[in-house]
């Protein structure tokens, strides 16, 4: 089998066919020809659909691959969506070895030949892996990231990396020095969110089945919000972040981004459970389902009780997001919840001086044990590389010199299991959860519309930050409709720790309830 080639963003739309032809001729003979179709429609297609399809017969992983190869090819740089950074060329190599396992065996795995955007800082064997920085160009691992192991296993196809905010620093934006500025399929005039925008952006226009992401304050769930999809943060612990290049490990989570609640659940099945190489994740044992499926009801906001946290949803809100909102509230009341108001006292205060300074720390760990460059082990060897943003580099050379609390430098900055700012944070939202007898908390995921591509000071209103990344609790965000201009906005579900399923039923309830995830209009399906 030949090796994996790694095509860089620019070049690789404009000879792709050419470059396979040379190299594999028999997959360039495979992908479709101008003109074809594939009698399947990819377009907002889950999971439970496509295997549907194959076991029906009227669909092939390989043909699968192959469409969507040809609306990245179609859409990505043609439209200046920009979500994807290099495609992998053994797809198609993937899909023809499972659909032969298929035609063998007669079952499917439980990823059975569905492609996935992985974003670029998980380590994805054979294949470039840079966090959107020109200093880790090249970089090709040794091994997958656990999740991205476990999603092969599952019989995932890995079949592309997307662009990303440089290092994950920023969640504006989802700009890069590898693949510049990747924008809102809705509306190409605005940013996608950041840092796991190019996943979202390309999940959205359908350039994939489902998508990986990683969280460490927003990038998940903002990026989700800003695209129409779900995004799930994780319990801190949940999952595996072996082989993610972090950027603050304390609070990083890696996870699903996906058009459905339905999709993403089944992602969280094969990525869920205790790995070694991550110590936190030994908090998870015990506490993981034999499935989170089963929690997919479509009667599940019947008899819940929601708490509105008014403190993130009643301030500094745009009129149209306050709108959605109450209207969220009316549908989930009409679902049959009672829906209650919730207050955290000392809210203020507590989530004060939660965040550290551990990049340097955290990213010469991961050069030092991935990467083994010579000439890439510091935060300073980083720097010279050069590439980056102003935002970036100005990040960077904050790390240089902060470490630490920043206010509070005596107090050490642990995890969500031993850090005593952040368990008393937590504490104090679940016990008022606890006296009102909630299921979950809800608010807007961002309570302003997306900002225009390049306008800073449109950055407003993103509630991702303020709970979860320091408390470690579970928080998914779903679509609830959309604002002027085709923008869409999110509701943000935070629960209990490790309490997913509590989360699955309530999100894939209210989804099931309202049906707000449309496709975007500028990427119909091809041939329309």
């Amino acid at each position: 089998m030949p090796r994996p080639i790694c095509l860089l963003h620019q070049p690789y739309i404009s000879f792709f066919l050419a470059l396979l032809s040379l190299v594999w001729p028999a997959a360039a003979q495979s992908l479709p020809k101008s003109g074809s179709t594939v009698k399947f429609d990819l377009v907002e297609t889950t999971i439970g659909d496509i295997h549907r399809a194959f076991r029906t017969g009227s669909l092939t992983s390989e043909q699968l691959v192959n469409a969507y190869l040809e609306r990245i090819k179609t859409y990505d740089q043609p439209t200046k969506l920009n979500s994807i950074i290099v495609v992998n060329l053994e797809a198609l190599a993937t899909a023809r070895a499972l659909d032969i396992e298929f035609k063998k065996t007669g079952k499917l795995r439980p990823l059975h030949g569905i492609p996935v955007i992985i974003k670029d800082n998980f380590n994805t064997k054979g294949l470039q892996t840079t966090g959107g920085s020109v200093a880790l160009k090249g970089f090709i691992p040794a091994e997958d990231a656990y999740q991205v192991r476990k999603l092969r296993e599952a019989g995932a196809i890995i079949l592309a990396k997307s662009n990303m905010a440089e290092w994950a620093f920023t969640p504006m934006h989802s700009q890069s020095s590898m693949a510049g500025e990747t924008r809102n399929p809705y509306n190409l005039a605005y940013v996608p969110a950041g840092s796991s925008g190019g996943t979202a952006a390309a999940v959205a226009a359908n350039l994939g089945a489902i998508g990986l992401g990683s969280d460490t304050g927003n990038s998940i769930r903002g990026p989700a919000s800003h695209n129409a999809l779900v995004g799930f943060r994780t319990s801190l612990g949940l999952v595996s972040r072996y082989g993610i290049i972090p950027l603050y490990s304390r609070n990083d989570v890696g996870g699903p981004m996906c058009r459905t609640v339905e999709d993403a659940a089944r992602l969280l099945d094969v990525t869920a459970g205790y790995d070694s190489n991550d110590p936190i994740t030994k908090n998870s044992q015990g506490k993981i389902p034999k499935n989170y499926t089963q929690f997919l009801r479509k009667d599940g906001l019947k008899g819940a009780r929601i708490g509105v946290l008014r403190q993130l949803s009643d301030k500094n809100i745009h009129p149209e997001i306050k709108a959605l909102f109450d209207q969220a509230i009316a549908d989930m009341t009409r679902a049959g919840a009672q829906v209650v108001d919730v207050t955290i006292a000392d809210f203020d205060s507590l989530r004060t001086n939660q965040w550290c300074a551990d990049f340097r720390n955290d990213v010469e760990t991961y050069l030092r044990t991935f990467v083994k460059r010579d000439s890439l082990k510091t935060l300073e060897d980083i720097i010279r590389a050069g590439g980056y943003s102003d935002i970036v580099r100005d990040r960077l050379t904050y790390q240089q010199t902060h470490t630490g609390r920043a206010n509070h430098p005596e107090i050490p900055c642990g995890d969500a299991f031993t850090d005593p700012l952040r368990i008393a944070y937590r504490k104090a939202i679940e016990a008022e959860m606890d006296r009102q007898h909630v299921d979950a908390l809800i608010y807007p995921s961002w309570n302003y519309p997306p900002a225009l591509v390049g306008d800073a000071k449109g950055y407003k209103g993103d509630n991702s930050q303020l709970i979860a990344p320091a408390t470690g609790q579970p928080a998914f965000t779903i679509p609830m409709g959309f604002t002027t201009g085709d923008l869409p906005a999110g509701i943000q579900f935070l629960g209990r720790m490790f309490d997913e399923p509590t989360l699955i039923r309530l999100t894939y309830a209210y989804e099931q309830a309202t049906h707000h995830r449309v496709m975007p209009k500028r990427f119909p399906a091809l041939g329309q």
